[in-house]
C-alpha cells in the first residue's frame, strides 16, 4: 500500500501485527529534496507503548528459549529478504532522508551483511569453566539481558535500526525500537523482512511517537532491561539519567566532532581528497564525519586547494537524480544550523573559499563549504556541525594539534595522515577517541567495534564487543555432592 505520492504507507508493528496508533495522531513525512509531504507516520499512545512492552515481554520468553539454530535460520532468512529488497529499500530511504540512491541502496545491502555477521558471532557467545575445588563446578554463563528499548535517529535509516536489532535478536533479546519519525518507511521496510522471515510475534516491535513521551514510558517500564540509544549528546544525557533513576544499563552512541590531523610528512593531495570524500558522504550528517581539519602549516596551502577542488566537484541534487553525489540535508533544522555556524564563523573573521550558502532551489540543499582563518572561538570548532562544513586550521607542532584535537569533551572518531609509523603510533596512543583511522577516513564496519569515549558515549556496536551490552554474565558455582 502506498500514498498518493508513491511512498509506502507507514504503520507500527506491535505483537506481530501492523497497526495504526490508538489515537489516530500522525506527523507528516517530508521529502527533503522537494519539501513536499509524501505521507504520514502514526504516533503511539501510552496504551500502544504498553502493548508493545507486553508483547516484548512475551516475545522474550519465547525467543530466549528458541535454539540458536532456529534463531539463525529465521535471521538469515530476514537478511536474504533484505538483500533481495535492497533497491526498493534504498529508494524509500532516498525519498525520505535525501541521500543519493547509490548510498542508500548500499546502506541497505550493508546492513543485511551486518545481520549475517552478528548471527554467526552469536553462535560463539561462549561461557567458560573455571578450575576450582574438587567436587565443585565453577562456570561463567552469558545470557540475554532481556527486552531492549532502543532509540535511533534519521541519518542512517537502515543502519541505525539494524545495529540495535541485529545485536538484540542474535543475543536472544526482544526489542521495542522507536525509529525516527522523519524516516519511518525505511524502518518499517526493514522490520517487514523480519516479519516475513517468520520471527515470532513480540520479539521485534516498531513504534513511532513524541520522543519524550515514548522514551519516558519505555525506560521506566520494569519490562525494559537495557536502554540503547544513538543520537546527540544532550539527548543521550537525558536518557542515561532517566535510565539511571531505575538502574537500567545503557548503551550510548553519541555525537562527536572528529579531528583530522594532517602531519608535516603526509601527502597533502591524497589527504585532502580522502578527507573531502568522507566529509561530504550523507551531506556530512554522520556522527563520525571528519569535521575539524588540522593541517601542518607547510601543507595547508596545497591541502586547502585540493580540498576546495574536491568540494566544487560534488554534484548536489535530488538523491534520485542520476549523477547526484550529495543530496539535501535531511530537514530544515540542519539547514538552519549550517547557516548559523557559517554566519558565526564569518562574522568572527573566517573566509569562505567555496559554498557557504543555501542553494537557490526547493529542498534543503546547502553547498559543500570550505572555510579558512576560522578563529578558535568560532562555534564551528566547538559544536558538531553534522553537515557539509569543513573548517581548515593550520598548526605548527604536533603537540599543538593533539591538544586542539583533544580539548573538546567529545571522543567518538579521529583521523590522522602521516608517512611515519612512529607518528602513526603516537596518534593512536594520544588521540582521545574510540575510533581512529590512519591515512584514510574509514567508516564503521560490522566486524569491528565502534563507540566513543568522554561525552561521546559508552558501550560498543560492531565486532564481538557488540553483544556485550545485550548479554549478562552469570557466575554459577555447583557443588556436586550436596
Amino acid at each position: 500500500m502506498t500514498t498518493d505520492h508513491g511512498h509506502p504507507a507507514v504503520r507500527m508493528y506491535i505483537a506481530g501485527e501492523w497497526c495504526e496508533g490508538g489515537s489516530g495522531r500522525t506527523a507528516p513525512i517530508v521529502n527533503p529534496a522537494t519539501e513536499e509531504a509524501i505521507g504520514d507516520v502514526p504516533l503511539a499512545t501510552i496504551a500502544d507503548l504498553d502493548r508493545a512492552l507486553e508483547a516484548a515481554d512475551r516475545g522474550f520468553r519465547v525467543w530466549r528459549g528458541t535454539s540458536i539454530a532456529e534463531r539463525s535460520r529465521i535471521l538469515h532468512t530476514a537478511a536474504d529478504l533484505l538483500t533481495e529488497r535492497a533497491a526498493e529499500v534504498g529508494r524509500i530511504m532516498t525519498r525520505e532522508q535525501g541521500k543519493p540512491l547509490a548510498e542508500a541502496t548500499g546502506e541497505a545491502r550493508r546492513v543485511a551483511d551486518t545481520l549475517r555477521w552478528h548471527i554467526e558471532d552469536a553462535r560463539r557467545a561462549y561461557g567458560r569453566i573455571i578450575p576450582s575445588a574438587p567436587g565443585t563446578v565453577l562456570s561463567v554463563r552469558r545470557e540475554p539481558v532481556g527486552p531492549v528499548a532502543a532509540f535511533v535517529p534519521w541519518n542512517f535509516p537502515a543502519g541505525g535500526p539494524m545495529r540495535k536489532i541485529s545485536s538484540a535478536l542474535t543475543a536472544g533479546c526482544s526489542i521495542v525500537i522507536k525509529a525516527s519519525e522523519e524516516t519511518p518507511a525505511t524502518a518499517a521496510a526493514l522490520v517487514a523482512c523480519f516479519a516475513d522471515a517468520g520471527l515470532p510475534a513480540g520479539v521485534l516491535n516498531l513504534v513511532f511517537g513524541e520522543p519524550a513521551e515514548v522514551s519516558a514510558r519505555l525506560i521506566a517500564s520494569p519490562v525494559t532491561r537495557l536502554v540503547a540509544f544513538t543520537g546527540s549528546v544532550p539527548v543521550g544525557k537525558l536518557l542515561a539519567a532517566a535510565a539511571g533513576e531505575v538502574m537500567k544499563p545503557t548503551l550510548m552512541e553519541l555525537g562527536g566532532h572528529a579531528p583530522v590531523i594532517v602531519c608535516a610528512d603526509a601527502d597533502a593531495g591524497t589527504a585532502a581528497r580522502r578527507a573531502a570524500r568522507a566529509k561530504f558522504v550523507n551531506a556530512g550528517q554522520v556522527c563520525t564525519s571528519p569535521s575539524r581539519f588540522l593541517v601542518h602549516e607547510s601543507l595547508v596551502e596545497d591541502f586547502t586547494a585540493e580540498f576546495v577542488k574536491a568540494a566544487e566537484s560534488v554534484v548536489v541534487g535530488d538523491g534520485l537524480a542520476p549523477g547526484t553525489t550529495m543530496g539535501p540535508l535531511a530537514n530544515e533544522r540542519r539547514l538552519v544550523a549550517m547557516q548559523r555556524l557559517t554566519a558565526d564563523a564569518t562574522q568572527r573573521g573566517a573566509k569562505v573559499l567555496t559554498g557557504g550558502e543555501r542553494l537557490d532551489r526547493a529542498g534543503y540543499f546547502f553547498a559543500p563549504t570550505v572555510l579558512t582563518d576560522v578563529p578558535a572561538d568560532a562555534a564551528l570548532l566547538h559544536e558538531e556541525p553534522f553537515g557539509p562544513l569543513a573548517p581548515i586550521v593550520p598548526f605548527t607542532e604536533l603537540d599543538e594539534a593533539l591538544r586542539t584535537a583533544n580539548e573538546l569533551p567529545y571522543g567518538l572518531a579521529a583521523y590522522g595522515f602521516t608517512r611515519s609509523a612512529a607518528t602513526a603510533e603516537r596518534l593512536a596512543a594520544e588521540l582521545e577517541a574510540g575510533i581512529l583511522s590512519i591515512n584514510h577516513c574509514g567508516g564503521s564496519v560490522h566486524e569491528a567495534p565502534s563507540g566513543g569515549v568522554k561525552e561521546s558515549g559508552h558501550g560498543r556496536e560492531g565486532g564481538p564487543e557488540a553483544l556485550d551490552s545485550y548479554l549478562v554474565t552469570k557466575r554459577v558455582s555447583h557443588l556436586l555432592a550436596p
